[in-house]
């Protein structure tokens, strides 16, 4: 274990672990008893490298027109804390945040009491290879204003530093942090990652991972545990990390993505794969508990639902139907542990392999993945 020595803590409620990159006792704690409790083998918990590894942010920005801050909210209220030097983040995202503090002179930033100001928040994906910055501007406007006019002055500071930049819109007085209006200012429209040895494309609306080299392996040992040959349905796809993974060795792959930005990347890395490839793959935009008829044919199903789980009527449609496999990557413990024991309980499916990942070192978030096979 590291020392623990932040210049942001306290207040910043980013790292409660600070100093402990390994996965949360806790989440050790109920996954071994759980997979005793069903039967199932041993738990494997891997590591994960803890500072400067978060290659994605979504950072607010608040306080003076002049002197903005630009991190997070302390817990429990709409105050900022300002992390510049943060241990945690790639160094460009560091390198950004101050770069939009300059940019930003003269623009006001958001109050979230009575609702006014401009500059709302900024979201930076590093790119693993490069190094280089997809950037978000978030603005409390429907249409472009004076955040949008800061892209200039943000590009020059940033140079070869800057990957694509876009304005987005919200409006709205939510907690929400991205709105829907969307425009591209400068660069690239996309961001790739290489995953498990395929590319995968990211929009600045699509959900991404913070910890690449995690995501990588996590993506790695879905394909080690799927059998090749199969027919796939992948659910909650995202950009089809897992399921372009197994794409080469499998004899269909379905893509279940209700995001429309999701699906977007999806076309795009399908894309630069084979022809060949390219005909056993599908898409559809839907949501899983609306697509329960693909369970029919399928034979593999790979899921990676949000923290909250699955849909109950996904659930009993998955356990009552034909599939010999399933790869469940999961990002809500509880959430997980509660589902699976139903599936495990209404089907003859039994666990055949439990992996624990800190996805978001020195939290207590953890990321599993676990394999049933009939």
């Amino acid at each position: 274990m590291m020392a623990a020595d932040c210049p942001h803590r306290p207040p910043c409620p980013g790292c409660p672990r600070f100093g402990d990159a390994a996965v949360p006792p806790r989440a050790r704690e109920a996954l071994r008893a759980w997979s005793a409790a069903h039967g199932g083998p041993e738990p494997a918990f891997e590591t994960a490298r803890g500072l400067g590894s978060r290659h994605r942010a979504r950072l607010m920005v608040r306080g003076r027109t002049r002197v903005p801050k630009v991190g997070l909210f302390q817990a429990g209220s709409h105050r900022i804390v300002d992390i510049p030097r943060c241990a945690v983040h790639h160094p460009t995202i560091n390198r950004v945040a101050a770069a939009v503090k300059e940019a930003a002179a003269g623009v006001t930033s958001y109050a979230d009491a009575p609702h006014r100001g401009s500059l709302r928040a900024v979201q930076v994906a590093v790119a693993s290879e490069s190094g280089r910055a997809q950037i978000v501007l978030v603005e409390n406007a429907r249409e472009p204003g004076p955040v949008a006019a800061m892209a200039p002055a943000l590009a020059q500071q940033l140079g070869d530093a800057l990957l694509g930049l876009f304005w987005n819109g919200n409006p709205e007085r939510t907690n929400t942090i991205l709105g829907p209006h969307w425009q591209h200012l400068a660069g690239d429209a996309l961001l790739w990652e290489r995953v498990a040895d395929g590319d995968v494309a990211y929009p600045p609306a699509a959900f991404g991972q913070s910890q690449p080299e995690v995501a990588d392996a996590i993506a790695r040992r879905v394909r080690a545990c799927v059998t090749p040959g199969r027919r796939i349905v992948e659910f909650f796809a995202g950009t089809g990390a897992l399921g372009l993974a197994l794409l080469g060795a499998a004899a269909s792959v379905h893509f279940v993505e209700l995001n429309p930005a999701g699906a977007i990347g999806l076309q795009h890395a399908l894309a630069r794969r084979s022809a060949a490839e390219r005909t056993r793959a599908e898409a559809s935009t839907r949501a899983a508990e609306d697509c329960t008829d693909l369970l029919a044919e399928a034979e593999v199903v790979v899921l990676d639902p949000p923290r909250k789980g699955v849909h109950p009527a996904f659930l009993s449609a998955l356990a009552v139907s034909p599939v010999q496999e399933v790869a469940w990557v999961s990002c809500g413990l509880d959430a997980f542990l509660a589902q699976a024991t139903q599936l495990l309980a209404t089907s003859s499916l039994r666990l055949t392999g439990l992996w624990a990942y800190p996805l978001l070192p020195f939290t207590e978030h953890v990321e599993t993945v676990a394999h049933f096979r009939r």
